[in-house]
């Protein structure tokens, strides 16, 4: 049973995690001809593109992305909750969806600084993926970069991202009593 337990949280949070992805490039309107870009949208377009059909867009945000990836975020729990022999209360089961979709969101954020910023060290300039994780943390790290004093060329943006999300992830498990195990 342990085994299909890590294999459906597995395919239920990567799935997750490239939806939540396809909504970011769209926001930081990165470069959709991108190797990445294009398997994203790939991966996701036989789910999306049917609530495309129905759920608009709005304000250049992809409503009907984000409608899916919390409907995944939801049926994880729900088929984990049907594979242990558990009860479904499907009240519960929406408060947690959302809430692990908007954890995941973070945790995405998380692993796209902690990449570019090791691929900063190794990898050479002109990789397509090292280009699209700059664009999409640009937006983020702009904005620390113009707070931070000079350096000497020394770049502290990724480090003072990484910890004010741990330090929003923290402080919302305060809140959400669950928060920290999902």
């Amino acid at each position: 049973m342990e085994a299909v337990n890590f294999l459906l949280t597995f395919l239920f949070d990567t799935y997750i995690m490239i939806l939540l992805l396809r909504v970011w490039l769209q926001l930081a309107q990165a470069d959709f001809y991108n190797p990445l870009s294009q398997f994203v949208v790939k991966a996701t377009a036989p789910v999306v593109n049917p609530f495309r059909r129905i759920i608009p867009g709005f304000g250049g945000v992809d409503v009907a992305t984000i409608v899916v990836a919390l409907l995944v975020g939801i049926a994880k729990f729900i088929v984990l909750a049907v594979v242990h022999g558990a009860s479904i209360d499907i009240v519960t089961y929406i408060i947690i969806g959302v809430i692990f979709t908007i954890k995941q969101a973070g945790f995405l954020i998380f692993w796209v600084l902690i990449l570019m910023a090791l691929m900063s060290w190794v990898v050479q300039s002109g990789n397509p993926v090292q280009s699209l994780f700059h664009q999409l943390t640009q937006p983020l790290l702009n904005p620390i970069r113009r707070m931070l004093p000079d350096m000497g060329g020394l770049d502290l943006s990724v480090l003072v991202a990484l910890v004010a999300l741990n330090f929003l992830n923290l402080f919302l498990g305060g809140f959400v009593p669950f928060w920290q195990s999902l």
